[in-house]
């Protein structure tokens, strides 16, 4: 059984910065997301990790190298973003004007990913990491990683709306008293 899955988010990209919507495009990072991913190194150059895994995303992979693991880590597409379809380079201001309700984590994006198929992604992803010991750190994205924090803790794609992940962000979800019937999260988004 894992002991504790960190969840790290890439490094500022241009994109991110502003609040476009990044999936396909392959971004690299800002010098500030550069900085970041090496600070987020250190900070988890203290813990042995049995596994790595990387999106294929090179925001994530540039984020894995800089911080020091990129020679271990195996890249698995189903730690990819979202793909946000015609949204892609959008901000979500820009959807609500032609869409005033619209909410990812209910409706998916038009010729991207649906909540349900992004939730199978992340059950796929959690399945896989059941035959696994030790600590695990995962690669990913913002959005991604919100839904695979709610699916851990076996919340539906919706209530991954109430998750937010800054860039360079560590997060830590692991299993009170190492029972897999009490998945937690021990440590949300954190940056400093």
């Amino acid at each position: 059984m894992i002991a504790h899955l960190y969840l790290i988010r890439h490094g500022e990209t241009t994109w991110s910065k502003s609040g476009q919507h990044t999936s396909r495009t392959d971004l690299s990072l800002t010098e500030a997301g550069q900085a970041a991913a090496r600070k987020l190194g250190e900070r988890l150059h203290p813990a042995t990790f049995s596994y790595l895994f990387s999106s294929p995303r090179r925001r994530t992979l540039q984020t894995c190298e800089l911080a020091g693991y990129a020679q271990t880590a195996e890249v698995d597409a189903d730690l990819a973003e979202w793909d946000y379809g015609d949204y892609e380079g959008l901000r979500t201001v820009e959807i609500l004007e032609k869409r005033p309700d619209w909410n990812l984590f209910r409706d998916g994006c038009p010729n991207g990913e649906t909540p349900g198929q992004v939730s199978a992604r992340a059950d796929r992803f959690l399945q896989r990491l059941q035959t696994l010991e030790g600590d695990v750190a995962v690669f990913s994205h913002g959005h991604f990683g919100r839904v695979l924090a709610a699916r851990w803790i076996g919340l539906p794609v919706l209530e991954a709306q109430h998750f937010f992940l800054n860039p360079a962000s560590l997060s830590i979800l692991a299993f009170e008293h190492h029972n897999l019937a009490e998945p937690v999260i021990a440590l949300w988004n954190s940056t400093s």
